[in-house]
């Protein structure tokens, strides 16, 4: 659930804090979840002292690391075959993506959040994390993608990733992950789950946000909030990837595309991506949808069936230090019921938001306010090994299992990521 755009360790412990006895199958999930609903802590409301006449921070994003530029542009898409399954006075469901793809270059650099996105995340999601609104320059981040740039037409017809962040999280929270598949010549699809999500700016400077939570957050009512959450993202990936393969087919979807995506992407080959809530539902997707390959789960708990019925296609599971197969239930029946090729991996010194952006920017920001929690969010770990680590092995994973190319990152330990262990 959403600690409200947080990054996602903040749901387990604003869970735990709240409800007082939640469960560890619910606590891990609701990652984005509580702490919006949440005071103010005695960390924050001193940074707010401190930023007020301060000049705004300025973050980044580390470069991604394949051997070509990358492009991207957000669509507009709706499903008319459904109702909004969390609005039900809305008879259709409407949904922002966008397209992450090797480019040939030319044009602006995207934002990472469209502007009142970014200025609603100011005021409303980045307090709970500890940094007062108006400390960050968050409208003024850049990715490294340029805004419908043409496709590059060496790379190919382009494998498939689908992603989705945790619970009430936007989809620029991967973006990390996101651009660095892009530049090793995958088509990567971001979804934004409308009324779940924190924040979704369509076209037009139109802002919707997340249907209010309930007042009362008990165990029962956040495990409830999750599986309706599940089931109506499992519908929007299933629609989206629909989409997708009409794009691989040459017919046009949304709005404009960029020169050279009508037919780019192969959706024969196709892997989904998912942090926290979004791991699940990729699980879940890979088990319902035949047309999906291989899955990852940036350290989610497993919400509805697949918990208990596992996945037969290729899965890799990364996890924080202290998150494992004891102390989460859910862990434990999926990886005894899932019989493909499976691996897990832990990460020492990383907590839940070490598998989002958070982790390169949250400590740019307590450089600046010391005060802001990073433990909390982003664990211990150095933020640039951390991402190294995991596009290395996210990158491995999705080149074995949807191009065929061998590795063996994946037989035991790698010198060259000393924090990462593999899990039998």
């Amino acid at each position: 659930m959403r600690a409200r755009a947080t990054g996602p360790s903040a749901v387990s412990k604003a869970a735990g804090d709240v409800t007082g006895k939640v469960t560890g199958k619910v606590a891990g999930l609701a990652v984005l979840v509580l702490a919006v609903s949440l005071p103010a802590t005695n960390a924050s409301v001193s940074a707010i002292a401190n930023a007020d006449a301060a000049r705004p921070i300025g973050v980044s994003l580390p470069a991604p690391g394949g051997p070509y530029p990358v492009g991207t542009v957000a669509m507009r898409l709706v499903d008319r075959s459904r109702p909004d399954p969390l609005v039900a006075a809305k008879p259709y469901r409407e949904l922002m993506i966008s397209l992450w793809y090797p480019a040939t270059g030319g044009g602006p650099l995207a934002p990472h959040m469209a502007p009142l996105a970014a200025a609603d995340w100011d005021r409303h999601s980045a307090p709970p994390l500890g940094v007062p609104k108006g400390a960050v320059a968050w409208a003024a981040t850049r990715t490294h993608a340029r805004v419908g740039a043409p496709v590059e037409p060496r790379a190919g017809r382009l494998p498939v990733v689908l992603f989705g962040s945790g619970d009430g999280g936007p989809r620029t929270l991967g973006t990390t992950l996101v651009e660095d598949l892009a530049s090793r010549g995958y088509l990567v699809v971001t979804v934004d789950h409308t009324y779940e999500a924190d924040q979704v700016e369509f076209p037009g400077r139109r802002l919707v946000r997340a249907v209010p939570l309930p007042p009362k957050l008990t165990p029962k009512v956040i495990a409830k909030l999750l599986a309706d959450h599940a089931r109506a993202r499992l519908a929007d990936m299933r629609y989206v990837l629909d989409q997708v393969t009409a794009l691989s087919q040459g017919r046009p979807i949304g709005g404009a595309l960029p020169e050279g995506m009508l037919g780019a992407p192969d959706a024969t080959r196709v892997g989904a991506l998912g942090q926290s809530l979004g791991g699940s539902v990729a699980a879940q997707l890979t088990r319902d949808d035949p047309r999906v390959d291989a899955a990852v789960n940036l350290d989610g708990s497993y919400v509805g069936p697949v918990a208990g019925r596992g996945v037969t296609r290729p899965f890799l599971q990364l996890a924080a230090e202290t998150h494992t197969r004891d102390s989460e239930p859910s862990w434990k029946s999926f990886w005894r019921a899932s019989t493909g090729w499976k691996r897990e991996l832990r990460f020492k010194g990383a907590a839940h938001g070490s598998f989002t952006d958070l982790q390169p920017l949250l400590p740019q920001i307590a450089a600046k306010l010391p005060k802001v929690p990073l433990a909390d969010y982003v664990g211990t770990i150095d933020p640039g090994r951390s991402m190294a680590a995991q596009r290395a092995y996210i990158g491995a994973f999705f080149d074995l299992h949807l191009r065929g190319k061998p590795t063996r990152l994946f037989e035991g330990p790698d010198a060259r990521f000393p924090e990462v262990s593999l899990i039998p």
